[in-house]
């Protein structure tokens, strides 16, 4: 756990150094931009770092890196290519709540929330809900150019330039499942009636894994790992461990959406069921339910909740059976991936610390 909060420590030092590097580059633009540049290092400053540990671990699960010391050398590389990914993540999430139309994100109002407001405060002319949606859009767009100088940066610096092609193939796959991945999320959304069980099931798992599973974990691992060297039975024992882990992570998510704490969360009790997210979670609460019950549920999923409407959904799909069902998933997952680990070619060192890892990633709390 040490080791672990001194990492995120080293990358948000990092990131804050990356931003302020930015700011003095942009300085010419004058003080009308500081607004913006103000929000990408607040929206940048705190969080687990998931996805950037990941990178350093597969990075680690190759060849040997002191990341805590030597930050200047062989590390180098594998730490621009971790904020490149939590600078991708950024991103994603501005744009993921402008999508949702989410107030909230982290307990703090979302991106396109602050612009509303400064909007307002001002009393410029025009709308400030598009003024919120435009410069959130364009922070997010800002953000996704930085990741690729950084990733860009760390690939011209990678130990040859095989690896550095490995490590660009694995960051653009990445980019573009997740906004396919996305779209896909945006499209069941807009469907009339879900479809018939499976395939709804197989539906929800083809978002859960391309929106964030694979991104979450998988191609962290990969581009960390390639920037090593890796071989393909590496490559290969990294995604053995990290999609398995990347659906139990977005599995914990889809129930932090439904009955998360908000104090914890920083999203409202319920918002996935207000959005209308047809999650796992979803399709499996609805397998089970009577006809009637069943077409209450649909008529309630995605509108503008009650607290009353929103606990009535959720003692549902408790009662459904779906939350047990989806913890089991969770920790078939996790098993899964450890296990992968005992022969795996990672060195050991890694191979504890991944380890140690997924159980944070898989078991947050409500």
């Amino acid at each position: 756990m040490q080791e672990t909060t001194r990492l995120a420590g080293l990358i948000q030092e990092r990131i804050g150094d990356i931003l302020d590097q930015h700011r003095n580059e942009l300085a010419a633009l004058g003080a009308d931009a500081a607004p913006l540049l103000d929000e990408a290092k607040r929206f940048l400053t705190g969080g687990k770092r998931f996805r950037a540990q990941f990178a350093i671990l597969g990075y680690r699960s190759v060849r040997e890196l002191d990341i805590i010391d030597d930050v200047h050398g062989p590390a180098a590389p594998v730490l621009d290519a971790a904020c490149a990914l939590e600078f991708f993540h950024a991103a994603a999430l501005i744009h993921d709540d402008i999508i949702d139309r989410s107030d909230t994100r982290r307990g703090r109002p979302s991106v396109h929330r602050v612009f509303a407001e400064l909007h307002g405060g001002h009393r410029w002319a025009g709308d400030p809900e598009h003024f919120g949606i435009a410069g959130a859009i364009l922070l997010g767009d800002l953000l996704q150019s930085w990741a690729d100088e950084l990733m860009q940066r760390a690939c011209a610096a990678a130990i040859s330039p095989g690896a550095a092609q490995a490590a660009r193939a694995h960051f653009n796959r990445m980019r573009s499942e997740v906004a396919v991945g996305q779209y896909l999320d945006v499209l069941e959304e807009q469907q009339i009636e879900f479809a018939a069980h499976d395939e709804q099931l197989e539906r929800s798992t083809r978002v859960l894994v391309y929106k964030s599973a694979k991104y979450s974990v998988e191609a962290p691992l990969l581009i960390g790992a390639a920037l090593a060297g890796a071989d393909e039975e590496q490559e290969q024992a990294l995604r053995d461990y990290g999609l398995p882990i990347g659906v139990a992570f977005q599995l914990r998510d889809d129930l932090l959406g439904v009955f998360g704490d908000a104090s914890i969360t920083g999203k409202p009790a319920g918002d996935d069921l207000v959005e209308g997210k047809r999650t796992v979670l979803v399709t499996l609460a609805r397998e089970n339910l009577p006809g009637t019950q069943r077409r209450i549920f649909d008529d309630l999923l995605g509108n503008d909740l009650e607290p009353e409407q929103v606990a009535i959904l959720q003692r549902t799909i408790r009662e459904s059976g779906a939350v047990d069902r989806v913890e089991q998933m969770i920790a078939r997952n996790v098993e899964r991936a450890i296990s992968s680990l005992e022969h795996s070619p990672t060195r050991r060192d890694a191979s504890e610390a991944l380890t140690r890892l997924a159980d944070r990633a898989a078991r947050r709390e409500f």
